[in-house]
């Protein structure tokens, strides 16, 4: 059993791109993960996985979860479930990995909205190597770009940042939405991340 509905999200997500998409190394399944909590935050004011992403020189990361599978280990109740393949870079110089779904994912766990954004993404970056996601994460203007440049490698990159003008959630409702959310973690003693 897992431990929350963020974490029964992660993992279905996780095996969902593993399963749809070519190349489901650890890069580009975190890049898929950051564009999927990045572009519902957007429409709605709530990230799918409750991950914190990282502004690090490759890219957005889910620093967290990318320690947890630190030496290309699985996590204990991911096991059941995922398994990991290990490979040379493209560059050769370091060890890369593969996530290998022992399981089809559970899409039950998603809303419409957050399903029809996985199947979006899987088909967008079907083909796409762990390279070119790297490059697309770091598109200008972008969230992760901001971050980069305002406050240095390394740093938390803010949901806020997701957030446009023209888009259907404004910045308070959003503070509202994770107000809410920061109340029912209080409340249920759930562990907002992994």
């Amino acid at each position: 059993m897992l431990n929350n509905i963020y974490r029964e999200k992660l993992l279905n997500a996780i095996l969902f791109f593993s399963k749809k998409v070519k190349h489901p190394s650890r890069t580009k399944v975190f890049k898929l993960l950051y564009f999927l909590d990045f572009l519902h935050f957007k429409a709605t004011g709530r990230p799918v996985t409750n991950q914190n992403y990282y502004a690090w020189k490759f890219g957005p990361a889910p620093k967290e979860l990318w320690h947890e599978l630190n030496e290309a280990k699985v996590p204990e109740d991911f096991k059941p479930y995922l398994s990991i393949e290990t490979y040379k870079s493209e560059e050769g110089d370091r060890q890369g990995f593969n996530f290998k779904p022992k399981k089809h994912s559970d899409l039950a766990v998603f809303s419409p909205r957050e399903r029809k954004i996985l199947e979006d993404l899987a088909y967008i970056f079907e083909d796409a190597t762990p390279s070119q996601m790297s490059e697309i994460s770091h598109l200008p203007n972008q969230p992760w770009d901001k971050t980069i440049r305002e406050k240095g490698d390394g740093a938390l990159i803010d949901y806020l940042l997701a957030l446009d003008k023209e888009g259907p959630i404004s910045e308070e409702e959003a503070k509202e939405v994770e107000k809410e959310r920061d109340e029912m973690f209080r409340n249920f003693s759930i562990k907002p991340t992994i």
